[in-house]
């Protein structure tokens, strides 16, 4: 009895240490329909900047986004952190000015975004 008691706590722990995955609810959006039409991606960074509405997708980004950055997706699905890459390098090549809105707001110090910018100003020159 003890060594199920043992093993039940044991299972507890590994379970709690273990990050928790977003979810994937949303991870079928067309994103290259969104990020090549301005018309739909500039809804979703202003939902992000508190600047206009949210789409219940774009919630859910807005409520993980600072978390996300910080923990380099931690809890992102495998489609949401490609989706993640895709979508900074867009800002960060593309849309310079929402970029640096988005790092004023999300990450004023600057301790997270260098990370994304280096890599994915790397990838977009050599694609």
């Amino acid at each position: 009895m003890k060594f199920l008691i043992v093993c039940l706590f044991a299972l507890v722990a590994v379970s709690c240490a273990l990050p928790q995955k977003y979810t994937d609810k949303y991870d079928n959006v067309n994103l290259s329909e969104i990020i090549g039409n301005r018309r739909l991606l500039i809804p979703y960074v202003k939902c992000t900047l508190d600047q206009g509405k949210c789409s219940p997708d774009g919630k859910e980004l807005k409520s993980h986004i600072r978390e996300a950055l910080e923990n380099y997706c931690a809890k992102c699905t495998e489609t949401q952190k490609t989706n993640t890459r895709v979508v900074l390098g867009h800002l960060i090549n593309n849309e310079p000015e929402y970029w640096t809105q988005l790092t004023q707001k999300y990450d004023p110090q600057r301790k997270y975004v260098v990370k994304y910018e280096d890599e994915l100003k790397t990838v977009a020159a050599q694609g």
